[in-house]
């Protein structure tokens, strides 16, 4: 946007709110003439699309606090005034504002001239520093945001939501796989519309529970339940992963509950790295015995009664 507009164009009336209007009384301005003066809801309607387009355009620099700041203090500091034209002519000069402080003789931008070497000159680069508002790059529309929920699976291994906006609209938006809880996905050019182009969308992204599966980074655990015999003598397991496969795994003999197993590899998987699954032991004990059961366990009691599993226990309590 020319920084011509931004002198002749008041932005909070045309959002109908105070000068000192919080961003919160901005959004809540700008929402509520968007929904009633959307080309959607006014087809054919070349009075309302001008609406929303000026709207949008004012929506995009007060809703910037960088943006807004400079186009405050361009409106106080050149109310009234022009970046071209000549002296007496509609509106004056720009240079008309600072009357003669920089000598006489020349134009704007020649040796010599009221401002010098020119404009960005005189102002130590102030163009590029209000963004190029003094003839540069015009203004890009502002980013909006959406919240989104996807499955355990669907974070694993990516997939694709589809967003519906007020209008009926319907976004799709890729989710690359491996996306954690709380990251942000950014859908080009679905933001607000603005001189300079359209701004971006910003989706966050919230992923459901799993009931067997434990995110924990790139790695994941699971609790892989054992037999008392397999973990006392040892032997090998399947385990399914969160990629769809079974995997097998060796239980090491004399194993307890809580003893952790590495799986190398079968984790989040991403383009240059892998994480690992933990498989986390639990021994299980039957609730009923069968009475041939029941004899062999009395007699594996009886071949290691010389065994206290809670030696020492007392001196680890000791306070």
């Amino acid at each position: 946007m020319a920084s011509q507009d931004w002198i002749d164009k008041d932005f909070y009336k045309t959002l109908g709110v105070a000068k000192d209007a919080s961003a919160e009384e901005i959004k809540k301005a700008y929402r509520q003439l968007a929904r009633q003066h959307h080309p959607d809801k006014n087809p054919g309607d070349e009075a309302a699309e001008q609406k929303f387009k000026n709207i949008s355009e004012a929506h995009s620099v007060l809703a910037d606090p960088e943006q807004r700041q400079q186009y405050d203090a361009i409106r106080a500091m050149g109310s009234g005034a022009r970046f071209s034209g000549s002296p007496g002519g509609d509106g004056g000069g720009f240079e008309d504002i600072f009357g003669g402080l920089f000598g006489q003789g020349g134009s704007p931008g020649t040796a010599g001239g009221r401002f010098g070497g020119g404009f960005e000159d005189i102002f130590g680069g102030m163009g590029e520093r209000f963004g190029g508002r003094f003839g540069g790059a015009p203004a890009k529309g502002a980013d909006r945001t959406a919240k989104t929920t996807i499955s355990f699976k669907g974070a694993v291994r990516g997939t694709t939501v589809g967003l519906r906006e007020p209008s009926g609209n319907v976004i799709d938006v890729r989710i690359p796989a491996g996306i954690k809880e709380g990251q942000k996905v950014r859908v080009k050019g679905k933001g607000q519309p603005g001189p300079g182009g359209t701004g971006d969308l910003l989706v966050e992204v919230s992923v459901q529970d799993h009931p067997f599966f434990a995110r924990e980074g790139d790695n994941i655990r699971v609790h892989l339940p054992v037999s008392f015999d397999e973990a006392a003598l040892g032997a090998t397991a399947e385990v399914p992963t969160i990629h769809g496969e079974k995997v097998k795994i060796r239980i090491p003999a004399g194993s307890s509950t809580g003893k952790t197993l590495r799986l190398k590899g079968h984790g989040i998987r991403r383009k240059n790295s892998s994480g690992d699954m933990l498989a986390v032991l639990d021994v299980v004990v039957p609730d009923q015995l069968s009475e041939e059961a029941e004899q062999a366990v009395r007699a594996f009691a009886a071949a290691t009664a010389g065994v206290n599993p809670r030696e020492g226990l007392e001196g680890q309590a000791a306070l």
